[in-house]
């Protein structure tokens, strides 16, 4: 049976974690993870509520251990979490703080500090172990799982780690929830498997995220996405010099990427991947618009279609995005959106990732987003469908910021209506959800047809 180890670090007193500050040995990170798998309840699925991202590495490494499959849906309303219960009864959630009621069984992150194991010993994983499901929404509107195996995990994230040269010296700070595929992969599972060190806490305000920073040792590196960096760059006039920058989960312009590299004094790396086959990619955007595989991934096309396969990907994956190969290399593309994304009007075809990049990329647009018609159907009176936009963007005008939207798309995609907004309702992974933008777009159509400005 091939295993891996459950952590790379070399010795018991090597800096696995930062925590309030302080450094956490991995041989204090065994003795914790030793305590918390006593204290899980029965069931083999489990919630990872915990939001410290220390505490959150803790009961996952608990769950791996006692033979536990960890559940990362994308959200945890509700409705998410019975249908958690449909798919697994013996469901259980664990939780490091007083939070909103979840209906599940709960066990709590143990208070007090375990003495450390004098004989620790770094535990070895089977490579076939499923350690997590994560799930994509399915073509009934259900969450559709897909399972993740150790082996595989361990794979991805050590060619990450290896494609931007993060080794044990770095500390890795994150502006997204470690539940988050991309956190999950990037600000836990990597620092796990590469040596580097992981930062406990989750900053999400641009002061609170530069003090995290700056009471880290060097070399350091932020993961985070593009609206947490666009936030940063507005918002903060002096910025602590990091060794690297990581975004991903939304279209990233080359111009907020020079001037993230600059402010920073760092490069700036962005990551492609989806749910179904974790990371795939990566590119420095600031000096190129073509992405990388990582090693040992290629991709192939069959009709339209492309499949990724080799590396950590277990089987050929088909992929949702609209992809161009360069000169036919299966290692480097192009990405031009979603599949699913793709909008026609009047005989004329862009996606809506596309569109966003477009826009995002125009000074003094702070966020935004085009949308979809309500309803996906031509007007039945034969009028063309029109596409609707949310911006952030208070020092533009309406005019002058569809004068610059006409310099970069076809006119037949110019939003009508274009609606400014004061903040778009995104997620803490830096995420729209549909429904909540669509909530959004509701209520300024109704002030408008009421005559109330929005």
């Amino acid at each position: 049976m091939l295993t891996l180890p459950l952590i790379a670090h070399q010795h018991l007193e090597d800096v696995m974690a930062w925590r309030n500050g302080l450094p956490v040995s991995v041989r204090r990170f065994l003795s914790d993870v030793s305590q918390v798998a006593g204290s899980l309840l029965p069931g083999r699925h489990a919630l990872n509520l915990c939001g410290d991202h220390y505490r959150f590495t803790v009961a996952l490494a608990a769950c791996i251990v006692t033979g536990r499959v960890s559940l990362l849906p994308s959200t945890y309303t509700p409705e998410m979490v019975r249908q958690m219960q449909r798919i697994a009864p013996d469901v259980f959630c664990i939780v490091d703080q007083d939070t909103e009621a979840v209906d599940l069984p709960s066990c709590r992150y143990p208070d007090g500090t375990p003495a450390p194991a004098a004989n620790a010993v770094i535990p070895n994983i089977s490579c076939e172990q499923v350690i997590a499901q994560v799930f994509t929404s399915g073509s009934t509107g259900l969450p559709e799982p897909h399972i993740k195996r150790w082996g595989s995990l361990v794979r991805n994230v050590q060619a990450e780690a290896e494609r931007l040269g993060v080794s044990r010296d770095h500390a890795i700070v994150g502006t997204v929830p470690a539940q988050h595929m991309y956190g999950l992969e990037s600000t836990v599972l990597m620092p796990l498997e590469s040596g580097a060190a992981l930062h406990a806490g989750r900053p999400f305000y641009p002061a609170d995220i530069c003090a995290e920073l700056e009471a880290l040792p060097r070399p350091r590196v932020l993961v985070t996405t593009p609206y947490h960096l666009r936030a940063l760059l507005v918002e903060q006039t002096a910025l602590p010099e990091v060794d690297l920058l990581l975004s991903a989960t939304a279209p990233l312009s080359q111009a907020l990427a020079v001037e993230a590299e600059t402010r920073f004094s760092a490069p700036l790396v962005e990551i492609y991947g989806c749910t179904e086959t974790g990371q795939l990619a990566s590119r420095r955007t600031a000096a190129s618009e073509a992405w990388q595989t990582f090693s040992n991934i290629r991709l192939r096309c069959e009709g339209e279609a492309v499949w990724a396969e080799g590396g950590h990907i277990e089987i050929p994956t088909p992929l949702s995005d609209v992809i161009e190969l360069v000169d036919a290399d299966p290692a480097h593309f192009l990405l031009h959106g979603r599949n699913a994304d793709l909008v026609n009007i009047a005989g004329k075809r862009a996606s809506i990732g596309y569109l966003n990049y477009q826009l995002n990329a125009i000074p003094g647009v702070r966020d935004g987003v085009f949308l979809l018609p309500p309803h996906e159907s031509d007007d039945p009176t034969g009028g063309v469908r029109r596409l609707t936009a949310l911006v952030v963007a208070p020092e533009l005008t309406s005019a002058a910021l569809k004068q610059a939207l006409r310099e970069r798309i076809d006119p037949v995609f110019l939003p009508r209506p274009l609606l400014f907004v004061d903040a778009l309702p995104r997620n803490a992974a830096g995420k729209l959800p549909d429904h909540a933008t669509r909530a959004l777009l509701a209520t300024l159509m109704s002030r408008s047809a009421n005559g109330t400005p929005a």
